[in-house]
């Protein structure tokens, strides 16, 4: 009934109502409210930024008679590893093995770049993850979903005394955060750091936190559109980095409301976040198919471009 296909520039628009509604569909019934806030046309900003970075790197399920577009996916080559993003089904057609299909097709891409497959997954969300447990995958790390709703003033309040120094990321910090994320993660993704940092949409925002002799300690992402107003994708070599990178990101976001990930077992950062007002929203699992690197630092993970 369904065939598998490349993604088009001419089915983003029905690619970015799909997400729409299979996303909030899944959140209203499961946790009573919508995940996005703005209009189904804004989730166009998943296909455009994948497009960006890895043209053709998109797939949907087309019903074979109609032509109705009834799942997508996309997937991200890296140096390192392959990236599973945003996977959707719609609800019209939950159960029908969409997702398995799609699923498969990512995995046959990563087995012939013979690279492990990577995602951020939703805990919350029993089937997915019973979806990627059958097919190889192992979770290695739990963050916690932080929501805060900045004060129109900041942070304000003190606090971020003896912390390093925090500054735009240029054309020549690439090479340095290529580095320190395989040296903290084991992986590395340079076509996305110079995206982030070249940000032609304008959307982007980059830092990154200096030591004491001029070495980058850490580096931090941020994205603010009505589809997703997000922290992260980051790594960072200490608490310190991490806190100094949040402090300067969330005042990008005065008098709104803005996510992002900490893992779980970084008490220190999590009491700091609890601090500053925010609070759990939604856990998510980093997962593998593959040999993963234990992290030797901080990493906070994003959903677009997915990473973890």
């Amino acid at each position: 009934m369904f065939r598998l296909r490349q993604m088009k520039a001419a089915d983003f628009d029905a690619v970015a109502e799909l997400i729409f509604l299979s996303t909030n569909a899944w959140y209203i019934e499961h946790l009573g409210h919508p995940i996005f806030q703005c209009g189904s046309e804004d989730c166009r900003l998943f296909c455009e930024v994948y497009d960006d970075l890895d043209p053709g790197c998109g797939l949907v399920a087309e019903h074979s008679r109609t032509g109705f577009i009834a799942g997508s996916c996309f997937f991200h080559p890296r140096e390192t590893h392959v990236s599973l993003g945003i996977m959707n089904v719609h609800p019209n057609y939950f159960g029908h093995g969409i997702a398995g299909r799609l699923l498969a097709r990512i995995i046959d891409e990563a087995e012939g770049l013979d690279l492990p497959l990577r995602l951020v997954s939703s805990a919350l969300n029993l089937d997915s993850y019973s979806l990627y447990n059958r097919h190889g995958f192992a979770p290695f790390c739990l963050y916690q979903d932080m929501l805060l709703n900045v004060p129109p003033d900041g942070l304000g309040g003190g606090g971020g005394e003896g912390l390093p120094e925090v500054r735009e990321a240029g054309p020549s910090d690439i090479v340095a955060m290529g580095r320190l994320e395989f040296e903290i993660s084991g992986i590395s993704r340079e076509r996305d750091y110079c995206y982030f940092v070249e940000n032609g949409s304008g959307l982007w925002k980059t830092l990154v936190a200096v030591g004491e002799g001029g070495g980058i300690e850490g580096f931090l992402v941020s994205i603010d559109h009505p589809a997703l107003r997000f922290i992260g994708p980051g790594v960072m070599r200490t608490e310190v980095a991490t806190e100094a990178l949040l402090r300067a990101q969330l005042d990008r976001f005065r008098g709104k409301a803005v996510v992002f990930l900490l893992p779980a077992g970084e008490k220190g950062l999590v009491s700091t976040a609890y601090g500053w007002g925010a609070r759990n929203c939604e856990l998510h699992l980093g997962q593998v198919r593959g040999v993963v690197q234990p992290v030797s630092g901080i990493a906070m993970p994003t959903f677009l471009p997915e990473s973890a």
